[in-house]
This record gives structure tokens, sequence and C-alpha cells, in this order.
């Protein structure tokens, strides 16, 4: 499969901060619910495997333990809630919540 982000994987992925790879998948996810809100499943599908893509390459990228841990349980909800039963009973409220601490971090 053929990268949708090519030059975040052809290594510039691994430069960027922990906060600003997550501010990026959050982006990712954000377009998924915004398009899945707007009835456009199959925008929502693609922004989703964008942001699966991102986070692969975070898990590639050789971090901490703990960092390894929250960003596994991340990939498991968000294949639960876009794909499977939502399970979780995850919301895109408290998705928006989650990845917008992300977004002010790498701001600041």
């Amino acid at each position: 499969m053929t990268p949708q982000h090519q030059e975040l994987a052809s290594g510039k992925w691994k430069s960027l901060s922990f906060v600003e790879q997550m501010a990026n998948i959050g982006s990712e996810v954000e377009r998924a619910i915004s398009w899945r809100n707007k009835a456009n499943q199959e925008y929502s599908r693609l922004a989703f495997e964008r942001s699966l893509e991102l986070l692969d390459l975070s898990l590639s990228a050789g971090l901490s333990f703990p960092r390894l841990k929250e960003l596994t349980r991340l990939r498991e909800m968000l294949a639960d809630y876009f794909v499977f039963g939502n399970s979780f009973n995850s919301t895109d409220s408290q998705w928006q919540k989650y990845f917008l601490a992300f977004n002010f971090a790498a701001r600041a």
C-alpha cells in the first residue's frame, strides 16, 4: 500500500515531537468525524485510514513503553469507534477533547 503521507513516511515523521505527531493524528481523526457527520462515508474512511497510517508511523518510531502503550490503545479504540461496534462507547466530543490538548501543546 502506498503511503498517503509520503514525505512523513520517508523519515520526517520521526523528527516531530510526540505532541506534534499526536496533533497531526488528531487532525485526521477530526476530518474523519467531520466527513462522517456530513454523511460522506468514503471521505471519512479515507481520513480514518490516514490517521491509522500516522499512528503506525509513530508506533514504528521507537518510542518509550508508556507512549507505545497509549498509541496501541488509541489505535484499538479508534478502530472500534470507526469500524466496529463502538464497544468503548466513544463519542465525537470525547475524541475532539482528547486531541485538542495535543493541538494546544503543539502550538505552545
